[in-house]
């Protein structure tokens, strides 16, 4: 089982990227799925969690710039984000929760690079 991010980039402040993140191999069910940024010096943080079943959570700082998604049909899960700040310049990991076979395990995609600068 693997999990490719992509859509990262350099965008203006104000400015909009869609992130995606699939999740290919031996795939039974995917739980939970997520995104996560580390900034330089930065600790890992939560940005946006989504359940199997369509139920989201934000950090304060993103909730209504935002938007987690999924198409379970598709294995993929998607960030739009919106009205984007300097502040969120960071590197954007995908993480989810995949049944394979019958063993359930958190698989962690590889990061994509989002810089948000004039």
């Amino acid at each position: 089982v693997q999990l490719q991010a992509s859509g990262g980039g350099l965008v203006q402040p104000g400015g909009s990227l869609r992130l995606s993140c699939a999740a290919s191999g031996r795939i039974s069910l995917i739980n939970n799925m997520g995104w996560y940024r580390q900034a330089p010096g930065k600790q890992r943080e939560l940005v946006a969690t989504i359940t199997n079943g369509g139920s989201t959570n934000y950090a304060d700082s993103v909730k209504g710039r935002f938007t987690i998604s999924r198409d379970n049909a598709k294995n993929t899960g998607y960030l739009q984000m919106n009205n984007m700040e300097p502040g969120d310049t960071a590197v954007y990991f995908c993480n989810a929760d995949i049944l394979s076979g019958i063993r359930w395990a958190t698989y962690w995609g590889q990061g994509t690079q989002v810089t948000v600068s004039s």
